[in-house]
């Protein structure tokens, strides 16, 4: 091909090209050997199967054409093998390539766990994305709002001004509802321990979020601030691939950090604001990571764990199921700390399949939302999403993305699914257990006839048969007294391997389990339970004090436990727990 061929805008891409090269993309791009097998794991082939545009390595073959043509040695020797004689010429060809990059893959990374050769064709797209970029090719939702972050510092253009208008209106909100003069937002607070980061989606759609994060950092009595400047988490440079976009959204929370010597940011629930915050940032900046930062998931897993928080699961009663952001879990590798929250938080979690690393894009991401022009495709690709979340029967699809959240209503809207989407953050607050605020008492009017409660709701466990299995008596005995005064009848073990033959001997409704016992501890026996054929079936409720229940206990090859309580348990919560528990299990019998 003659240089003078090509436009000027290619030419640009080409030496644009020279200098994305390192050992990771050369890797890729001179690795994939054609197999096929990442083709099923991309959601876009699985909706459009007849189209082979949407294979992941025809989307990758776009950038490898031009490495071929340019710096590979098979380019010159080869070119009508390796496809190096069918680079881009014109500028329409550019507008080709910008409905593949753009039109056709989020970057879920999905098809680089299947490739034999590890072959990251993510990372190649994105390449390709910002070599459309550095010449202007690209969707105009890209352009807009990655204007809006260039010259306004967030990437819905949000005014400083409606920005702390937005957060004092919460502040109020809080503090009203919490009768406590003290229970506001703080913003520019120097020295405190933490600087709270948002995604400008809360301050602009969905401001309840920044309330109920304050509610938890007041909850629990942390230092915190949020800053006035560089507060926006997200990062359009990774969608665009234009890595001095990147550098300078992270450098300025960096910056803002260091400015306001916190110790830690704190990153709200949202994919790729984790991923190009937390990872992404300190390379396209050049700097090193200038303070620690976490995910809002982790810090109020911590919170609970560490008891800064109280929580009620019985207040989130709803059948639900989560959705693995794919910056979060695949590209993150953030896969059993949402869990752990969850079901820390709620009653009635189910997993859908396949999910974590192996979890399908909710289609909304890699900037999806923001390039209406491909909405059809994406919505057209989003069904197999759609029918992982109805089998289910989920009512709620808990995710911690505010990009997922907007992808899976696009798709729940689409698909006439009966759920709704929400985030931890909403999970936590709505179970947080506060003290009382002491409020003046309204007189109110006593009815001439009270309804006497039956005896069934008296005794919610009456006809139940429950086995209590822990190593100290006291706790044996307390666990026993609440529900025999709930109407169960309680048996009792001490250890797993009695444990494991009362359950065969007496098939009880319910098992509540502790983990640290000596001996067979209850891990294993649980495994067993799950693993015997008489025991299988019986639902089991963990009541325990080990700190890391969901790492010793969730990825076991048996399912779940029912339901999880902390030590020291609530009688009141208990009692709902395995109330709830036992329902459940009726309802799936019949």
């Amino acid at each position: 091909m003659a240089n003078q061929a090509k436009t000027h805008k290619i030419k640009m891409m080409e030496e644009q090209l020279a200098k994305k090269l390192n050992r990771q993309v050369v890797g890729s791009l001179v690795g994939c050997v054609h197999c096929g097998m990442c083709d099923e794991s991309c959601h876009y082939v699985l909706a459009f199967p007849d189209d082979h545009k949407m294979t992941p390595s025809y989307k990758a073959d776009q950038v490898r054409k031009l490495f071929k043509a340019n710096h590979d040695w098979t380019g010159s020797v080869f070119p009508w093998w390796v496809g190096a004689d069918k680079v881009p010429l014109s500028d329409d060809d550019l507008e080709t390539l910008k409905d593949i990059a753009f039109g056709t893959c989020t970057n879920c990374r999905r098809c680089t766990l299947s490739c034999p050769m590890g072959v990251d064709t993510a990372t190649l797209n994105r390449i390709m994305r910002g070599l459309l970029s550095h010449v202007g090719v690209m969707p105009e939702g890209v352009r807009v709002v990655s204007k809006d972050q260039w010259e306004i510092g967030n990437q819905m253009g949000v005014l400083k001004e409606d920005y702390i208008d937005t957060i004092e209106w919460m502040s109020e909100e809080l503090e009203e509802d919490l009768g406590h003069a003290e229970a506001t937002i703080p913003m520019e607070k120097k020295g405190a321990k933490i600087m709270y980061c948002i995604n400008p989606r809360e301050v602009k759609y969905d401001p309840r979020t920044i309330k109920e994060a304050a509610l938890i950092f007041w909850a629990a009595g942390e230092d915190w601030t949020m800053p006035d400047e560089g507060w926006d988490n997200t990062n359009f440079g990774l969608f665009s691939g234009d890595d001095g976009l990147g550098g300078a959204c992270a450098k300025r929370e960096y910056e803002k950090a260091r400015e306001l010597g916190v110790d830690k940011i704190v990153i709200s629930e949202c994919g790729h604001g984790f991923r190009s915050t937390r990872f992404e940032g300190v390379n396209w900046a050049g700097e090193s990571e200038p303070v620690p930062m976490e995910s809002s998931v982790m810090t109020m897993l911590n919170y609970v764990r560490e008891g800064k928080i109280k929580v009620d699961p019985t207040k989130n009663p709803e059948k639900m199921t989560f959705h693995d952001s794919c910056n979060n879990a695949r590209s993150g590798g953030f896969f059993e700390e949402p869990r752990e929250l969850l079901n820390l938080v709620a009653m009635d979690f189910q997993e859908m399949y396949p999910n974590r690393a192996e979890g399908f894009c909710c289609t909304g991401g890699g900037g999806a939302m923001s390039m209406s022009e491909y909405t059809p495709r994406r919505l057209e690709s989003a069904k197999i999403k759609a029918d992982q979340i109805r089998a289910t029967g989920a009512k709620v699809v808990v995710t911690s993305c505010h990009n997922c959240v907007d992808g899976l209503n696009d798709l729940i809207k689409h698909y006439k699914l009966d759920c709704e989407v929400k985030q931890l953050v909403n999970l936590v607050a709505n179970a947080l257990v506060l003290d009382e605020v002491e409020k003046p008492v309204e007189e109110v009017a006593v009815p001439e006839e009270i309804t006497v409660k039956p005896v069934a709701e008296a005794e919610p466990l009456a006809g139940r048969k429950i086995l209590v299995v822990d190593d100290e008596e006291d706790v044996r005995t307390f666990l026993i007294t609440v529900f025999e005064d709930a109407g169960a009848e309680v048996i009792s073990a001490a250890d797993g391997n009695e444990a494991i033959a009362m359950a065969r001997e007496h098939l009880p409704d319910l098992i509540s389990l502790d983990l640290s016992m000596p001996g067979k501890d209850g891990v294993e026996t649980f495994v067993e339970l799950r693993s015997t054929a008489e025991t299988e079936e019986i639902p089991v409720c963990v009541v325990t004090g080990h700190p890391e229940f969901r790492q010793v206990i969730y990825d076991r090859p048996v399912p779940p436990p029912e339901g999880y309580l902390g030590k020291p348990v609530d009688e009141d919560k208990l009692v709902a727990y395995a109330s709830h528990i036992l329902e459940h299990r009726n309802e799936k019998a019949n």
